[in-house]
């Protein structure tokens, strides 16, 4: 049998924070929800906005846009929680709107330039060019970084 080389492809979904297009790996996300008023827990990261009840399991909720350095804003119905397993951890992150999802093969991403302040991670693992959009693919390891009490 001879072995033919067949890309792999990612499959990412992208979603909207302001005016900006980023995505996940599929293989993260465990649904999407519409906006819970979360319940905010003392001492917890300016980002992190509280805590919702997702069938009986108690799931921290981060506000996305605030976690990577934009201006927080009020958040309403239109807002989407998009929830994520990474380890035994599962987050809900708090988007404006899910968009599509999109399959890559790893030479349509490119690395981005290393713009970080020193000893801070990049939060950016690759970036794409699909027609006109740049879609930044989010590093989940770099993005989520949750105390321990509020661990689900």
């Amino acid at each position: 049998m001879s072995s033919v080389d067949i890309p792999t492809t990612i499959e990412l979904l992208t979603f909207q924070l302001f005016d900006q297009e980023y995505a996940l790996d599929i293989m993260f996300v465990r649904e999407i929800r519409g906006w819970t008023c979360a319940t905010p827990l003392p001492h917890a990261p300016h980002y992190m906005k509280g805590v919702i009840n997702l069938r009986g399991t108690v799931l921290p909720v981060m506000d996305l846009g605030e976690r990577l350095g934009m201006e927080p804003r009020k958040h309403g119905d239109r807002n989407v929680i998009i929830v994520v397993k990474h380890g035994k951890t599962m987050t809900g992150l708090l988007v404006d709107a899910v968009s599509d999802i999109i399959a890559l093969t790893p030479e349509d991403l490119q690395p981005p330039p290393d713009m970080t302040i020193s000893g801070s991670a990049n939060v950016v693992s690759s970036l794409s060019l699909i027609d006109a959009r740049m879609i930044r693919v989010l590093d989940l390891d770099a993005t989520i970084t949750l105390p321990k009490y509020v661990a689900a």
